[in-house]
């Protein structure tokens, strides 16, 4: 019996041994699983946070929307106020000269921020929207967007060179996305939970302009909704036809997402965040006021002034590209040479 007992006694051990080394296991395996989700879940945090590229999801998006300012912007200042006529005419009557300097300052690689040429696609060349006899030019932003916000300045002093805005409004990019000083097309909602702004007060013989911000809380961070969303919002026929026709490019990345009449152009030409280069926050730009933007665009003495004017020189080549080059500003040569690079040429 005792021998009996002892192996008995000895088997359980065993056992028992056998279940401690199986629950050991189990539970290294769900620790191991937790970790993977929680690292898959890091990874869809980061992605978020670049370039506004996830704004395909299919719920309202927010970036930061608890941020913390430590002392740099979280202003209202002058929100929504219309430029006055002086500072409307600095975008509106900007001197050739300044964006054909700036072309060739662009063209000698002597512009301090990020301005790009890109080679455009076949695939992203399309037939011109034509409204009136005229080919259009298309936006879809976000009031909150640090990169629709800088590059606002750029598209507005691009598009003076075929028409002009009777009004323009100051605004900010969101607290949590930069609080950039900027230029909104109209005066925008900035406290409402979700809604579109559409339309400008944009005139040209040469285009037509279709504008449309998603409106969030600028207190907030980044907000953005699917292309649909600006779809089912379309307050007429013409922008019902210009959100339909962005959504079904099905290429839209990020915003700014722009038609420049026969272009299809996916983000920011540049980044252009203050004087020299900056990576990080803060940024410079963050720090100006509109007064101070203004002036600088007006004086055209300093790198964020040549950057903005060369951003919008390569805007410039889109729209001569798509006009057939019918206006002054497409005979200076060093449009002409953007618009060679980019592969827009006839």
């Amino acid at each position: 019996m005792s021998q009996n007992s002892g192996s008995v006694a000895k088997e359980l051990y065993k056992q028992r041994i056998y279940n401690y080394a199986f629950i050991f296991a189990i539970a290294l395996l769900a620790i191991s699983v937790i970790y993977l989700l929680y690292q898959n879940i890091s990874l869809q945090e980061s992605i978020m946070g670049i370039a506004h590229a996830n704004a395909l999801v299919a719920n309202t998006i927010t970036l930061s929307p608890n941020v913390t300012i430590n002392n740099v912007g979280h202003r209202l200042d002058n929100i929504d106020v219309p430029l006055n006529t002086s500072e409307l005419n600095v975008i509106n009557y900007a001197p050739n000269s300044y964006f054909e300097i700036a072309a060739n300052m662009l063209l000698n690689n002597t512009i301090n921020s990020s301005v790009f040429i890109t080679s455009i696609n076949s695939s992203d060349k399309y037939n011109a929207i034509i409204i009136n006899k005229k080919p259009t030019v298309i936006y879809i932003g976000a009031l909150s967007c640090i990169f629709c916000g800088e590059n606002r300045w750029a598209i507005a002093l691009a598009l003076s060179r075929f028409g002009n805005f009777s009004s323009l409004y100051k605004g900010y990019s969101s607290f949590g996305d930069g609080d950039l000083p900027t230029l909104y097309w109209s005066a925008y909602n900035y406290t409402t939970p979700s809604n579109v702004s559409f339309g400008n007060s944009y005139s040209s013989n040469y285009i037509n302009f279709i504008s449309a911000d998603y409106e969030s809380p600028v207190k907030l961070g980044f907000e953005f909704k699917p292309l649909y969303y600006f779809v089912q919002k379309a307050p007429n026929a013409t922008y019902l036809d210009a959100m339909r026709f962005m959504d079904n490019t099905s290429k839209f990345r990020g915003t700014p997402f722009l038609l420049w009449g026969n272009v299809l152009y996916n983000g920011a030409d540049a980044v252009i965040l203050g004087n020299g280069s900056v990576s990080s926050p803060p940024y410079p730009l963050e720090e100006m006021t509109h007064a101070q933007v203004i002036s600088q665009l007006k004086n055209f003495n300093d790198p964020f002034s040549y950057s903005e004017y060369a951003a919008a020189d390569v805007y410039v080549s889109y729209i001569c590209a798509s006009i057939n080059n019918s206006a002054p500003i497409c005979q200076v040569p060093a449009i002409k040479t953007i618009e060679q690079l980019s592969n827009l040429s006839a």
